[in-house]
């Protein structure tokens, strides 16, 4: 009889830890689905304040460091076939990163999946798919692969994007119209006083080189004289065209009003940006537009790296001495300083 409540005994006890064991099982998954919940709620928070659809790829890339650390968040948009990238490297290695990101979002081929670079770089790309639009999301590391749980939350997290980003195209066009230059298609002066603070500020933080060069075409007054206003547009556009062309798609160029325009390249010295300033200063004059026989369209182009204890008046008026100095060394040329 003894021998029977013991065993009876330690069948109980059995039990009740089995049960406790249960009970700290479904305890610690409650845990886990409160502090992803919490998660969600932060990133809706945080998307909810956002417009553009940058700043929306901006936003979940600082939301998602903290979980999965990440050197890009990329996303482009299949049906307007536009791109945005927020990478949080610098130097050349940045300049790897972006090249390898871009290089994904331009592949055809449209299926969810993984990818390793020559170097070490490892992105998943994910499709998003709407009503309205399909997408390409892509997360890149420097080192290894994401873990089953990072992949995990980035797959519950996209509920939340694809919404947020559902919202931002729908305004895109908007936004772009009021920020766009109607002739030349390029930024206008509003995006410029709209983001080159936070571009300052980035620089500043990440210790990266920012480079500013103010374009201005020479004898596109007497282009628009002889040949009309008219013609002095269709010059324009083709000049816009070729500055698009000539730069990367981390760069910030905007018409800053009648033959004025304004580069800022981001991780980018004097030296870099020198080879790219005369790149387009030969870009402009292989156009071989001529007002008259001895008048033939070109381009001055003043650049100086920002120096960190400038503000931005002080740097632009730098820029400007420094444009004024290739005007009257010459024109159409690139002056540094």
């Amino acid at each position: 009889m003894s021998i029977k409540m013991s065993i009876s005994h330690t069948a109980s006890i059995d039990q009740k830890s089995d049960a406790l064991d249960q009970v700290w099982v479904e305890l610690d998954h409650f845990r886990r689905q409160t502090e992803r919940l919490d998660l969600m709620n932060k990133l809706h928070g945080r998307m909810a304040g956002v417009l553009d659809v940058s700043g929306m790829i901006e936003a979940y890339s600082v939301w998602l460091m903290p979980q999965v650390e990440h050197e890009l968040v990329g996303y482009k948009n299949q049906v307007r076939s536009k791109k945005h990238l927020f990478c949080s490297g610098h130097g050349p290695k940045r300049r790897s990163i972006i090249a390898f990101a871009e290089k994904i979002l331009n592949n055809a081929d449209q299926e969810a999946k993984a990818y390793m670079s020559e170097d070490g770089h490892y992105a998943h790309k994910w499709l998003i798919e709407t009503a309205e639009d399909a997408g390409i999301l892509i997360i890149l590391k420097n080192d290894k692969a994401l873990s089953d749980n990072e992949i995990s939350l980035i797959n519950e997290s996209l509920l939340v994007l694809a919404e947020s980003l559902r919202r931002g195209i729908e305004y895109e066009e908007l936004f772009e119209s009021a920020r766009k230059d109607a002739l030349t298609g390029l930024a206008n002066r509003r995006v410029f006083d709209e983001r080159i603070l936070d571009i300052m500020r980035g620089a500043r933080r990440y210790h990266r080189p920012l480079t500013m060069a103010s374009l201005d075409l020479d004898h596109f007054k007497q282009i628009n004289d002889n040949l009309g206003h008219k013609q002095g547009d269709v010059v324009l556009k083709k000049v816009a065209d070729i500055f698009r062309e000539g730069i990367r798609s981390t760069d910030m160029l905007v018409r800053f009003g009648g033959d004025e325009f304004i580069l800022v390249m981001d991780d980018t010295d004097e030296k870099s940006a020198r080879i790219l300033a005369e790149r387009l200063c030969l870009a402009i004059d292989e156009l071989n537009i001529w007002a008259n026989s001895e008048t033939k369209l070109g381009v001055s182009i003043g650049m100086t790296q920002w120096r960190l204890e400038e503000n931005l008046d002080e740097w632009m008026q730098r820029v400007d001495d420094i444009l004024y100095n290739a005007k009257s060394e010459g024109r159409s040329r690139v002056t540094v300083c």
